[in-house]
C-alpha cells in the first residue's frame, strides 16, 4: 500500500494515488463485510485504501486518513449500526463530504443492516449515538457538523443491504479511467 503522506492533493483525479477508499466502523464490519469488499475491489485491480489502525475512542482523525481521503477518486461509505457512534468515523465522514463538494469526488453509502431513514432523521442508534456526543462535547457545533453530513449521506444514491440486491453496485462503476 501507497503512503498516503508521500502523495499530492492535486484535485485532478489522474494524479490521485487511491481508487477507493473505505469508510467503516471496525467493530461492526471490518471483519465480515469489509474485509469482503476490499478484497474484491483489490481483485479486480482496484486499489482501496483501508484504515487497519484501531483507533481508541476520543482519537481524532490523522492527518495520514486526511490525505488518503483527499488522495482518493471515490469514497465507499459503510454506515453501519454503531457509525455513528465514534467521533473519527463521522470526521471521516465530513471531509469526505468536503472533498465531494470540492474536488467532485465520487461517494456511494452502503447502508449495512441500517434503515436509510434511520440516518436521515437520525432516529435509532444513529440518534441515540448523536444524543450521547451531545451529553460528552462542550459544544454543539461538532455534533451539529455530523447531523448535516449523515443527512447529507442518507441523501445520497446509495446500496441498501437489506434489499439483497447485488446488482445494483453494478451502477456505480467503480473503476476510474487512468
Amino acid at each position: 500500500m501507497a503512503d498516503p503522506s508521500s502523495s499530492t492533493t492535486s484535485s485532478s483525479s489522474s494524479q490521485r494515488t487511491y481508487d477507493v477508499f473505505l469508510s467503516f466502523r471496525g467493530d461492526d464490519t471490518h471483519n465480515s463485510f469489509t474485509a469482503h469488499l476490499c478484497k474484491e475491489l483489490r481483485t479486480k485491480g482496484i486499489n482501496t485504501f483501508i484504515d487497519n489502525d484501531k483507533l481508541e475512542t476520543g482519537d481524532v482523525i490523522s492527518s495520514a486518513l486526511v490525505v488518503a481521503i483527499q488522495n482518493s477518486k471515490f469514497s465507499l461509505i459503510v454506515l453501519s449500526e454503531n457509525y455513528a457512534s465514534f467521533r473519527w468515523c463521522l470526521e471521516e465522514l465530513v471531509k469526505i463530504l468536503e472533498c465531494m463538494r470540492t474536488m467532485g469526488q465520487r461517494v456511494l453509502p452502503i447502508f449495512y443492516n441500517v434503515d436509510p431513514s434511520q440516518v436521515r432523521h437520525h432516529n435509532g442508534k444513529f440518534g441515540e449515538a448523536l444524543a450521547k456526543h451531545e451529553e460528552n462535547l462542550r459544544t454543539m457545533e461538532r455534533v451539529l457538523i455530523w447531523r448535516d453530513a449523515l443527512t447529507q449521506v442518507a441523501n445520497l444514491s446509495g446500496w441498501d443491504s437489506r434489499n439483497k440486491e447485488p446488482k445494483k453496485l453494478k451502477e456505480y462503476p467503480l473503476t476510474c479511467p487512468v
